[in-house]
């Protein structure tokens, strides 16, 4: 017997990205393509007939989706009724009283685990045991323990869990991976990390499959898998409509205003969403915030950061300074080694404010 199986987590669906940097067009257009995506892995589901369907946590933003979009995501569940869909609720979908899965009526297809027990399900005709659990707190800080006794080897078993295994002290289900390697199990769909991590050859994060934000950098997508004889392949299918990037831009005194913009603009991108890093020093007439605000037209959306200093001709500076407090300050820094990063950019630091503090004020 052979299973195939799509492995998914962290969706959103439903979010708002209220507490995103980027403008509310930009969020608008964001919400529309994850629904995109979602549908994209029903698709897939379809084109590879696969028997399983898991969801491993945060399917969608429990205070945030609406009855109707719950409705949604279930007429997509029914469109692929082979497909077994089996849902684990996580932090943000947690199964309470008041839970959007308890607000309708699921297709026969769609198993939701309710309790905080470890549960199976079985599909005798699949010679397959899904093991999981909800959440149904926010937070879920005890380290995650169950007794499963001895797993029936004659079928193929899986887990699903929504929890951390990088953090022995997180407040999202901490998992200890040596012992949970310790069960026979086929394969360990996880959740709850946004990243596709393989943890071992058979426990797997899938990540989310479309990015929400810059701390979400790199493709995103789904795990693929196929479980034969209890033999694993699982590979990973790109999914995301947009990813997110960040770049350094190193800035030299000699660089011009157009070739620090033709710098910046190597990255254009009518697609994708980067930040960018402007570091080092530049010349000190170049007008960054236009430059900056130039660029910007080039790209579908871009956050420019400038960390650069104006590279200043010292002893012209001290010259025409030398009785005021501006020169005192060139002549202390100057005992200094201006050789080390850390002093020079004290220095720039320093006559950044104090060339600031002497203009005249208009």
């Amino acid at each position: 017997m052979t299973i195939k199986f799509i492995h998914t987590a962290d969706l959103h669906l439903g979010s708002t990205f209220n507490h995103a940097s980027f403008p509310r067009d930009i969020a608008k257009n964001r919400r529309e393509e994850m629904w995109d995506t979602f549908f994209d892995i029903i698709q897939l589901a379809k084109k590879e007939s696969t028997n399983f369907l898991f969801i491993s946590g945060d399917l969608f933003e429990d205070h945030l989706i609406t009855i109707g979009q719950v409705k949604r995501i279930n007429e997509a569940f029914k469109s692929i009724p082979e497909t077994n869909v089996i849902i684990s609720p996580g932090n943000h979908d947690y199964y309470w009283d008041r839970s959007p899965y308890k607000k309708i009526e699921w297709n026969p297809n769609v198993t939701v685990f309710k309790t905080r027990k470890l549960t199976k399900v079985s599909f005798p005709e699949l010679q397959t045991n899904v093991y999981g659990f909800a959440w149904t707190t926010k937070y879920i800080e005890e380290p995650f323990t169950f007794d499963l006794g001895e797993l029936d080897e004659s079928q193929e078993n899986i887990l699903l869990l929504h929890g951390d295994v990088y953090n022995k002290n997180s407040q999202y289900l901490p998992i200890d991976k040596d012992h949970l390697a310790t069960f026979p199990f086929q394969y360990i769909a996880l959740g709850h990390i946004h990243k596709q991590d393989e943890i071992q050859k058979n426990m797997r994060y899938a990540g989310s499959p479309e990015p929400l934000d810059f701390g979400e950098v790199g493709d995103r997508g789904v795990l693929l898998g196929v479980i034969g004889v209890h033999k694993l392949q699982v590979q990973f299918v790109p999914m995301a409509k947009r990813e997110f990037f960040i770049k350094e831009v190193e800035c030299t005194p000699e660089m011009t205003y157009e070739e620090i913009l033709y710098k910046l603009c190597s990255f254009k991108d009518r697609k994708n969403l980067y930040r960018l890093h402007l570091k080092g020093f530049r010349d000190s007439d170049i007008n960054i915030e236009q430059l900056m605000e130039e660029a910007t037209k080039e790209f579908y959306y871009v956050e420019i950061n400038d960390s650069t200093r104006p590279d200043y001709d010292l002893e012209k500076i001290y010259l025409e300074n030398k009785d005021n407090i501006i020169g005192m300050f060139i002549d202390e820094m100057k005992r200094l080694d201006l050789e080390e990063q850390k002093n020079k950019d004290a220095l720039y630091l320093g006559l950044e404010a104090l060339l600031k503090e002497s203009e005249p004020c208009i």
